[in-house]
């Protein structure tokens, strides 16, 4: 299982990377953080458990999220939200507003970047930050 989840690229490879490319990864990451939890913390039904995950990992949600965290953030890590956001992105949101899509993605670039660069322990604190998860 560790070579399936095995990131092979260095720091300064990642940092050269699309904020699009860590959001990417970084929605996965916090979707099977979501899915870990609820697995672990409730009894519901295959079905129930995908309604309630929907709650956590939509843009407005992660928006939220990352507005509780932002001022525990380092500067690092608030350069990476700034990239984040800033990035052009031609999807349009359809079950949100373009704010809200563009800080969702921001939250989701920094839990990626925080992966990729191997920050197991910093990512592990950001996502426990993360409040009202089951």
């Amino acid at each position: 299982m560790e070579e399936f989840l095995k990131i092979d690229r260095p720091k300064e490879e990642v940092e050269l990377m699309s904020p699009l490319t860590w959001a990417y990864i970084g929605d996965a990451v916090y979707e099977l953080y979501v899915r870990n939890k609820l697995i672990n913390e409730t009894n519901l039904k295959p079905h129930k458990l995908h309604i309630e995950a929907i709650k956590y990992v939509k843009a407005k949600s992660q928006a939220e999220k990352l507005n509780e965290i932002y001022d525990r953030l380092t500067e690092e890590e608030k350069d990476i939200v700034r990239r984040g956001r800033n990035t052009q992105n031609h999807h349009l949101p359809k079950n949100s507003n373009v704010q809200e899509y563009m800080y969702a993605t921001a939250f989701e670039a920094l839990i990626g970047y925080l992966y990729l660069t191997k920050q197991h322990a910093r990512l592990k604190e950001v996502l426990n930050e993360v409040k009202d998860i089951v």
